[in-house]
């Protein structure tokens, strides 16, 4: 029995790997082989269980697909570093703040400080829908003056679509174990089953936490202001 549980957990594994590096539809055709060969070999047969075949992973936007669609599909990151001087510090800063809400963003980080000879500056990390970023963009530069200016766009298509195909194969492989142990009879292969499924959780768990991060990203566009107080046009 234990050698039977190996050897069909070891199929599993197998099948959800080239199903999670495949993709096409040969790939998944050479899968069930895989795995139908493995469970003669054991005392688990694939069909006693009911599994189906592993869904297919979520695909990256395919590359033949016009310039737009791909456009739409596409996980951009937008970040920009804006360093601005100001004659009017408070109401610069006060306009700033106001853009913000405005523009339905938030001030992820903000500080204040001044130098020996008066002038103030602060610094500000700021989270913008992505949607606003150029409009606000162009804002900020109207309430102060820009001194310098750098803009950024990333492309995390590749690594967003990659971890979402992961996770899916990750929660495949869930149902499977858990369908598994509740045919469990054997104390030892319950054990290991647990087992399995305690780090199948967690590698959930850890590529779910990926995908929040990269859509807060997508979603988000980070901008950081610099203002300086210009003293040399105060009265």
């Amino acid at each position: 029995m234990k050698r039977g549980l190996a050897l069909f957990l070891a199929a599993l594994l197998t099948a959800l790997t080239l199903t999670a590096c495949g993709g096409s539809a040969g790939g998944g055709n050479s899968t069930s082989a895989s795995m139908g060969a493995a469970a003669e070999d054991s005392s688990y047969e694939a069909e006693s269980w009911g599994f189906d075949e592993p869904q297919e992973a979520p695909a990256a936007p395919d590359a033949g697909e016009s310039g737009e669609t791909r456009l739409d599909n596409a996980k951009m990151v937008y970040t920009a570093e804006i360093e601005a001087e100001t004659m009017d510090f408070d109401a610069c800063t006060a306009s700033l703040e106001a853009l913000v809400e405005e523009a339905g963003g938030y001030l992820e980080y903000a500080s204040a400080g001044s130098y020996g000879d008066g002038r103030r500056n602060g610094h500000y990390t700021i989270r913008i829908p992505a949607a606003r970023f150029k409009d606000f963009l162009k804002q900020v530069g109207e309430i102060g003056h820009v001194t310098s200016k750098s803009q950024n766009a990333e492309n995390i298509s590749e690594r967003y679509y990659d971890t979402e195909s992961r996770l899916a194969t990750q929660k495949t492989k869930m149902e499977r174990l858990q369908a598994l142990l509740a045919r469990a009879e054997n104390m030892e292969d319950i054990i290991t089953l647990e087992s399995a499924i305690a780090e199948t959780e967690l590698e959930i768990e850890q590529l779910t936490g990926s995908l929040r991060h990269y859509d807060a990203l997508v979603d988000f566009a980070t901008v950081t202001v610099s203002l300086w107080e210009d003293v040399c046009y105060k009265g």
